[in-house]
């Protein structure tokens, strides 16, 4: 699997949008989302630099590859 940290918070916030992703609000240094049909907000940490582990946990929880998650971001 292909690492894809070293993006920064705003990027991740075009793709999620770009998924249908509905910006829900703010806690600390913490934005929240929500997603019709997901049980679970995804929450993205406002960082220069999100951590792979951040990254591919709310992939999981959207339901999407790794791969696929990269090849939109190209576009982003």
């Amino acid at each position: 699997m292909k690492e894809v940290g070293n993006i920064d918070w705003r990027r991740f916030e075009r793709f999620l949008i770009a998924e249908g992703c509905v910006f829900k609000g703010k806690v600390g240094s913490h934005n929240k989302y929500k997603k019709i049909g997901l049980t679970r907000p995804i929450i993205v940490p406002r960082y220069k630099s999100l951590p792979d582990f951040i990254i591919s946990n709310n992939l999981r929880t959207l339901g999407v590859s790794k791969e696929y998650f990269i090849e939109k971001i190209r576009n982003l």
